[in-house]
């Protein structure tokens, strides 16, 4: 079958409002997101909880910017098609690879090898290659459908979020001496200082990806309704879920322990649950893995797919297979960059958990560039029609943008490791700076800054 003939037909419409919301839940919950609320609790105490709520607001701010230029563009590019509009294609694919290609490179590796630490604590040599056995698995699965996809994500999120539910319930009922007074939380709470915003950007890892779900508005059957909805319902969700997890270890562990550990999630469910703790901690690994690794080799791909489209890349990222009409290659091509880290770096995941730092440093770039690829937008394309608008625009944008900066500038606790961040992101950001240069100009044949009309960007 030619190429044409493999692209032609599109992707399938088959995501429902549920079946958005769960693979929403799936794309921001990780092992990673449940360790920065566990860490984050035992760095600042009860004084955290302002800065989740921080997080969560500049999170309501980047879902509302996001959805606005997703239904004005309901193309599976994503920022990559938003900026090639308002900016130029050389931002375009400078925000789409270091924002979320490098990070997903790196950060899906950290996530597999820290289940893999969970379990090698748990039982010992019984699972040495889990990890990659199950980055396959969801490969496989993916390969074969959008629909089975989103059926598997189901059970999956489904077990991933009862599970964080009652390991919260739980740690909410049981006394216990050895953590933080309730009391003395709203003691901590009432007399915060400034240094609650040092913490901001371990309270916005674990809202990072909502925007993710827009990479798949075209599988959706009814974006204009549910494309938003999915994301702002599933952030008051995990508001609440983070919420409830880090104020139930505050009440059962002592900060020290939360803060000095790889595995905090394990020393919470050893408190609350005792000998049975090894299991449910075992699943809360599992499913927050599986759910992450599933979503992220479903929606990335799709990006690529996209960016492929607009030529921004190699034909050969918009290939759907001829009969499950997934974009294979890129799924392929995302699992075969994951699993080089992880024969890298084998039983280290000390050594990903920096890089994951950095990769949410290059993500805070990805929504800066989307706040301001909307205000332009809404100048240059003001009788453009808008199934749904950024409300109290531009302050939303401007909440997102400040925040964004902030968090960016204060990255890392310590300065030796904010140094070292600084250093990853702006290698990744000049690789795919370069990339972007040469294609642009080489390949394209463009200026770097020349933006692409709207009318074109949604045809491709």
């Amino acid at each position: 079958m030619s190429e044409k003939e493999v692209t032609t037909k599109g992707l399938k419409k088959v995501l429902g409002l549920t079946s958005l919301f769960i693979i929403t839940i799936g794309l921001v919950v990780s092992q990673t997101s449940v360790v920065s609320i566990l860490q984050g609790a035992g760095i600042g105490g009860s004084t955290f909880f302002i800065a989740i709520l921080i997080a969560f607001i500049i999170t309501l701010c980047y879902i509302s910017t996001y959805s606005e230029l997703a239904l004005m563009m309901p193309k599976a590019g994503s920022i990559s098609t938003y900026t090639a509009v308002s900016i130029g294609h050389f931002p375009a694919i400078v925000a789409a690879l270091s924002a979320y290609v490098a990070p997903a490179i790196f950060a899906n590796p950290a996530e597999l090898l820290l289940m893999q630490h969970v379990l090698d604590t748990i039982l010992p040599g019984t699972f040495s290659n889990v990890a990659l056995i199950l980055l396959w698995l969801f490969t496989i699965l993916n390969i074969l459908g959008i629909d089975l996809f989103a059926s598997i994500q189901s059970i999956v999120s489904f077990t991933m979020l009862v599970t964080l539910v009652v390991i919260g319930f739980v740690g909410l009922s049981k006394g216990s001496t050895e953590g933080t007074a309730p009391t003395q939380m709203l003691q901590d709470i009432l007399h915060s200082g400034s240094s609650v915003f040092t913490l901001l950007l371990v309270a916005l890892w674990p809202f990072f990806g909502f925007e993710m779900l827009c990479d798949l508005i075209e599988e959706a059957k009814n974006p204009v309704k549910h494309i938003p909805k999915a994301m702002f319902t599933a952030s008051i969700v995990m508001l609440c879920a983070y919420s409830l997890i880090a104020f139930a270890a505050m009440k059962n562990v002592p900060a020290t322990q939360l803060a000095n550990t790889d595995i905090p999630h394990w020393d919470l469910g050893k408190a609350i649950f005792g000998n049975v703790g090894k299991i449910i901690i075992l699943i809360l690994s599992i499913t927050t893995t599986s759910g992450l690794i599933s979503a992220m080799l479903a929606a990335v791909p799709r990006l690529l797919y996209g960016m492929a489209h607009h030529k921004q890349l190699p034909s050969i990222f918009m290939r759907l297979h001829p009969k499950w009409r997934t974009p294979w290659f890129g799924i392929i091509v995302l699992s075969t960059l994951t699993t080089i880290p992880i024969l890298l770096f084998g039983k280290r995941p000390d050594a990903l958990l920096m890089l994951v730092i950095s990769a949410a440093s290059c993500y805070l770039l990805a929504y800066i560039i989307a706040h301001i690829d909307l205000i332009v937008l809404r100048k240059k394309y003001s009788n453009h029609v808008r199934s749904f608008k950024s409300p109290l625009f531009p302050l939303p944008q401007i909440i997102g943008i400040s925040g964004m900066i902030y968090a960016l500038i204060n990255n890392s606790p310590t300065p030796a490791l904010r140094l070292k961040v600084f250093i990853n992101a702006t290698l990744f950001m000049s690789f795919t700076g370069i990339y972007a240069f040469c294609w642009v100009k080489y390949k394209m044949k463009r200026k770097l800054f020349d933006p692409e009309p709207i009318g074109q960007a949604i045809k491709d």
